[in-house]
């Protein structure tokens, strides 16, 4: 009988000791065999959750016009990168190469490249793109896409990389007073957070953001190392050529401390240690951490603007009554779509809209 993913992490960590959350979250979410991004399909009403795009078409198709505009500022290119990063079903792409494609020099210019980790979601991807009439490729990660003007979106991706945890025990000892919290076993053998009295490595505490000065004895921080490394990849693909990466995530504004890790399974939040690799495992994205890091590789961030405005700057309401006026029995649905898209107590004000964009162009449409 194979051992389930829960008992290999026990495994691991009665041989190694207790490993850090970020080690947790990517053995969870990527084991090749038992992990929960490469075994399945999680999204829609039958999944584990469900985005933005899986709710309307509107939200791909502002989006769409969101990436001609910015392919118009990055000098209309010939040949142009459209990118995206955790691609989920293909729906986003397919809604965005739709409303796009009305510009016939944007289609022209445009090949898609789909940075994916699950062979499952990448079979639904080619379905659903199969039709899109613009050339589609993958990539297992963004340093693999082909230089060259690039436009980069990621929607709900930045909340899946794997986090590591600190918590303050001094706070008038800078880097040195910072713990880690990491996973270990508790005495029924059970999975279970542990703190690690002796000062966090330097390698944890070199990229605090500038919120983490505020800590006070006892709060938690999480740090999302794998942020300053796309960072550092799209800088690199920014040096040469024009472009813009633009990510929209729930997370505050500035950084805020306390434990953000959860765990969804059937859209219900379980224990993060309930089910490991069945569950969808995110964390808050920390926005000010990543305009710092962009800022630091060169690159020039706008700020970090609420779904709501965002969309409605792009025209969402406005497309909200073209599909009315086009099918009017879809009225209540149409509505219930866009409250939900925009609404403060739905996803308007906790998820935000961010873009990095190399430094010689003019402010992205939608955004400040």
């Amino acid at each position: 009988m194979t051992a389930s993913l829960a008992d290999k992490i026990k495994n691991r960590i009665r041989e190694a000791g207790p490993m850090s959350v970020a080690e947790y979250m990517t053995v969870c979410l990527l084991d090749p065999v038992q992990g929960y991004y490469p075994t399945r399909d999680p999204l829609g009403a039958d999944g584990d959750f469900i985005t933005a795009p899986e709710i309307s078409q509107m939200f791909g198709e502002v989006l769409g016009l969101w990436c001609v505009q910015s392919w118009i500022d990055l000098g209309r290119p010939e040949k142009l990168h459209l990118i995206e990063l955790g691609p989920g079903r293909g729906i986003m792409m397919s809604d965005i190469l739709r409303a796009a494609s009305l510009d016939a020099g944007f289609k022209a210019a445009v090949q898609v490249w789909l940075i994916e980790a699950s062979a499952a979601l990448e079979a639904v991807q080619g379905r659903t793109l199969a039709a899109a009439g613009v050339p589609v490729q993958w990539a297992s990660r963004l340093g693999d896409v082909p230089l060259g003007p690039s436009l980069v979106i990621g929607n709900e991706f930045l909340d899946c990389l794997p986090i590591q945890q600190l918590i303050c025990n001094d706070p008038f000892a800078g880097k040195g007073g910072w713990v880690e919290r990491r996973v270990g076993l508790d005495d029924e053998d059970r999975l279970c957070f542990v703190r690690i009295d002796v000062p966090a490595a330097a390698g944890l505490t070199q990229n605090l953001p500038d919120g983490a000065s505020d800590a006070r004895k006892g709060n938690l921080l999480e740090t999302c190392p794998s942020v300053v490394q796309i960072v550092d990849s799209l800088a690199h693909r920014f040096t040469g050529f024009p472009g813009r990466a633009l990510f929209i995530d729930y997370g505050p504004e500035d950084t805020e401390f306390g434990d953000t890790l959860q765990a969804l399974k059937r859209h219900e939040k379980v224990g993060v240690f309930s089910d490991p690799g069945n569950t969808d495992l995110t964390a808050r994205v920390d926005f000010a951490a990543l305009a710092a890091a962009a800022e630091a590789a060169g690159l020039k961030p706008s700020a970090a603007v609420p779904q709501r405005e965002f969309l409605s700057k792009l025209g969402i309401e406005m497309r909200a009554v073209a599909l009315t006026r086009a099918k009017p029995e879809g009225k209540s649905v149409i509505a219930r779509q866009l409250h939900r898209l925009t609404a403060d107590e739905e996803m308007g004000a906790l998820f935000k809209a961010m873009c990095l964009s190399s430094t010689d162009l003019p402010p992205p449409l939608g955004l400040r």
